[in-house]
């Protein structure tokens, strides 16, 4: 399946005031996303977090570093965030959660959408999917040795129990090129993206991981040997306009 251009990707997860995430959404999916593309970003995914009511979750794509900079100069000193900053700033209490990645291999990239996204206002063209994240925190470098484990032995698995992997990324230790907007450095981190159909097809697949031989005595001591601390999971809901669904 072919990847989309993005080898640098922003995981971004916002803590936002009580009852402001729709709020948020509305704003994000009617003023936020063409304006950020047409300067050359891509924005993959915009999620409600199914676990917490005030997280707003999305992801942006960039060629690469240098291209980064510019995009996000040409954003957040244009007009359209000058107009809107406030009332998205309103609804949050933390924006600073950021993770920046790049995709682990070759394959590893976001696949191309199979369908366009609508207009704002309109419909989305299919029934969403819901997506899960994982976050493995390492205490070393995920390197060459442990992507060949991850696609030889974890990815099997996880296929096997009904979440085979979209994308896999890792930590990029690229000097941000955008200061303005902080990311979380001195971490390494390797993340997976699955979809599923709704929550109890991913209620299933974590009960087949958890049952799973092959996971238990194959793949899960390799990886626990390389936690700096417990892995995160985000089940997460696409917004109406959110390329990946």
């Amino acid at each position: 399946m072919k990847a989309l251009r993005c080898p640098v990707v922003e995981l971004r997860q916002y803590t936002l005031h009580p009852g402001q995430r729709d709020v948020l959404i509305d704003l994000f999916d009617r003023e936020f996303v063409e304006s950020q593309e047409a300067v050359g970003a891509t924005v993959l995914g915009q999620f409600r977090d199914l676990d917490d009511p005030d997280r707003f979750v999305w992801l942006r794509g960039f060629e690469d570093m240098p291209r980064r900079a510019e995009a996000l100069e040409s954003f957040y000193g244009g007009p359209v965030w000058q107009a809107h900053r406030d009332e998205a700033n309103a609804t949050m209490i933390d924006s600073a959660d950021v993770l920046l990645l790049r995709p682990a291999s070759e394959r590893g990239g976001f696949p191309v959408p199979a369908g366009t996204r609508p207009a704002p206002g309109e419909p989305a063209p299919s029934p969403p999917s819901l997506v899960l994240a994982t976050i493995w925190y390492g205490n070393g470098p995920f390197d060459t040795t442990f992507v060949e484990f991850f696609q030889q032995r974890v990815r099997p698995v996880l296929t096997e129990s009904g979440g085979e992997p979209l994308a896999y990324l890792k930590s990029e230790h690229a000097p941000n090129t955008f200061p303005a907007l902080p990311v979380r450095t001195n971490e390494e981190v390797f993340v997976w993206f699955s979809r599923f159909p709704d929550e109890g097809h991913i209620d299933d697949h974590l009960n087949r991981l958890e049952l799973s031989e092959r996971w238990r005595e194959e793949v899960l001591p390799t990886l626990s040997a390389r936690w700096a601390r417990h892995p995160q999971r985000l089940r997460l809901a696409p917004t109406e306009r959110s390329l990946l669904r």
